[in-house]
């Protein structure tokens, strides 16, 4: 073979291995992303960061996460910011569901709240079974100078779940001086907190992550009224005629949830010993109700 022909074959096969790496690279398509809106809780508990890398990897699919309260995750549902909700207000996310803006509510966990504070206890209500008597010592004693409520005050669940037992004690705090609003997430509220060395409602998941940080012990426990459930809600694209919303891979989240991987996931997620969620998803399922999947 001349040099000239030589020359000639080595450009082809050149121009044959581009194309078949460009060919490859087209078949695999692009990776998606899928936007979830969640409490705080469960990302400051570091759930999400176990969970997602093996939903991502399984799915080729790119999550980003906007953690913020049960409140400000519905509006984000509501115009279309968010393709899939992680939250904790049954009412609120049943509410939701109802008015059109979510196309199924899925149960996927459970924790529960606690009431914690400072050591010494000044409103005495260590050991209480009842939130609701609780709450009553802790504005008797802020009414006497002698303790302080931190509050989330962001319409989060456990706002909604707070406010929820001072209505049941009969008393509105909102306006008094022993009572403080953060506005902020459980994290940097539980810091508040500590720093007052005040009482406060809080997710266990959130305060057994941070209480090596804190100051601040259990002091009431085990009550019903405490209990915290979690939910996944597809966004309903009907809803949202002018926003593309990736209703394919949040079907495929709540799917990997409420699966057998999902929920063994759940149970077996731990800090310092502690189990922070429980699983409880009623079998697995997409999410989608009624619906036609769409994308």
């Amino acid at each position: 073979m001349s040099k000239r022909m030589l020359m000639i074959a080595l450009v082809v096969l050149m121009v044959a291995a581009y194309a078949a790496v460009l060919g490859a690279g087209c078949g695999r398509g692009k990776q998606t992303t899928l936007v979830l809106g969640t409490t705080t809780s469960t990302q400051d508990s570091g759930l999400l960061e176990y969970l997602l890398p093996v939903f991502e990897k399984k799915y080729d699919v790119n999550v980003k996460t906007i953690a913020v309260g049960t409140g400000e995750a519905l509006k984000m549902g509501e115009s279309g910011d968010a393709d899939v909700l992680m939250v904790h207000s049954k009412t609120a996310e049943e509410q939701f569901v109802k008015s059109g803006f979510g196309l199924e509510r899925v149960q996927v966990m459970y924790n529960d709240f606690v009431i914690v504070g400072p050591s010494v206890d000044p409103a005495g209500i260590k050991g209480e079974k009842s939130a609701v008597q609780a709450f009553h010592g802790i504005a008797a004693a802020g009414a006497a100078g002698k303790a302080v409520f931190v509050s989330r005050g962001d319409d989060s669940g456990t706002n909604k779940a707070e406010m929820a037992i001072w209505k049941d004690a009969g008393i509105d705090p909102k306006g008094q001086p022993w009572y403080i609003q953060s506005g902020q997430g459980m994290g940097e509220t539980l810091t508040a907190a500590n720093e007052k060395q005040a009482y406060t409602l809080s997710d266990r998941a959130t305060y057994v992550t941070r209480r090596g940080n804190l100051q601040l012990i259990i002091l009431v426990e085990g009550d019903k009224t405490l209990y915290n459930q979690y939910g996944v809600i597809v966004v309903n694209p009907a809803k949202h005629k002018g926003v593309k919303l990736n209703t394919k891979d949040a079907s495929d989240l709540v799917l990997f949830l409420t699966s057998e991987q999902g929920q063994d996931m759940i149970a077996s997620y731990k800090k310092a010993g502690v189990v922070l969620f429980h699983p409880n998803a009623t079998g697995q399922s997409s999410g989608m109700g009624n619906a036609r999947e769409q994308n």
